[in-house]
């Protein structure tokens, strides 16, 4: 068997439209019965018919129930991640805001369960951190939303056309290749991340809130170090396709984007927004100026 053979059947098995049904219907099942599963914990703890870490925040509110199964919709969402990759650059992009806001999203459900209702809202910490967290999912679905806008409008890349039907089908290729493999690669980040973790609250059961002070960057923060890498690679790949000046600063730009939502896990707070912000802005305004570009191209071209 052939290495192409070989790598058309990998590609099939793992990104195929087939296994993108199958993996939405298995997350599905499993994110519901992971709910029930953590809601039925939550009402054992508070009933003392079981005994855990009920000082922890996933541990006191049925609200903090439903941070489980978004914790699975954003595994979905990391695969559909690499399942674009090969198809749209900017929907690629795209698909890594709608992670770090989902991550957002995510934790506003864990706040909410140790949210103090108070005359002092905004001098208590975790309360000020609950109100950034709301505006910024707001903020970010709408630059989201504006990226889409962007990333819609088509333009052709003016190349000569047999040199761009050529170069656009090898660098596909290559697309389809690194999102192969980066489908394996990110299943052993995502048990290695999950063990750990694990690991670290046995380690810590005498420190009941140890092993929750980290817990939205668990596997993110080793996700977004490996979408620099891939993006990295793309980029340099990519002089092989076009070396346009404006496609060489969006893809670039795209590249600080995603450093920048890497940062982002190092730090807390109002910083750690603003970061994530930041990230999403910076990306729509590269997508911006590179549209720009091609109709100004396209124009030039009509005349």
């Amino acid at each position: 068997m052939t290495f192409n053979k070989s790598f058309d059947i990998l590609y099939t098995k793992f990104l195929s439209d087939k296994t993108k049904v199958t993996g939405e219907r298995i997350i599905l099942v499993i994110a519901i019965v992971s709910f029930i599963v953590h809601l039925s914990m939550i009402y054992l703890v508070n009933l003392g018919v079981i005994s855990l870490d009920a000082t922890s925040d996933l541990l006191k509110n049925p609200i903090a129930a439903i941070y489980t199964p978004f914790s699975f919709i954003l595994v979905y969402e990391v695969y559909l991640l690499i399942y674009y990759l090969p198809k749209s650059i900017t929907i690629y992009i795209s698909k890594q805001y709608e992670i770090i806001t989902l991550i957002i999203i995510r934790r506003l459900f864990k706040d909410l369960s140790s949210v103090s209702l108070s005359s002092d809202w905004f001098t208590i910490k975790y309360d000020l951190q609950f109100t950034y967290d709301l505006v910024a999912s707001v903020l970010l679905f709408f630059l989201i939303y504006l990226f889409y806008r962007q990333s819609g409008k088509k333009y052709r890349n003016f190349v000569p056309v047999d040199s761009a039907k050529e170069g656009l089908s090898r660098f596909i290729r290559i697309k389809k290749l690194l999102a192969t493999v980066l489908v394996p690669v990110l299943v052993f980040v995502a048990v290695y991340s999950f063990i750990n973790w694990f690991m670290s609250i046995i380690q810590h059961s005498d420190s009941p809130n140890i092993s929750f002070i980290n817990i939205n960057n668990i596997f993110f923060e080793q996700f977004f170090t490996i979408l620099i890498i891939s993006d990295v690679i793309l980029l340099l790949l990519s002089f092989f396709h076009t070396s346009e000046f404006h496609k060489v600063i969006r893809n670039s730009g795209f590249i600080i984007s995603t450093i920048l939502i890497r940062m982002s896990f190092s730090v807390s707070g109002l910083l750690n927004t603003i970061l994530i912000v930041s990230a999403i802005v910076f990306g729509l305004l590269i997508l911006y100026i590179h549209n720009k570009f091609e109709e100004h191209f396209e124009k030039e071209k009509l005349i």
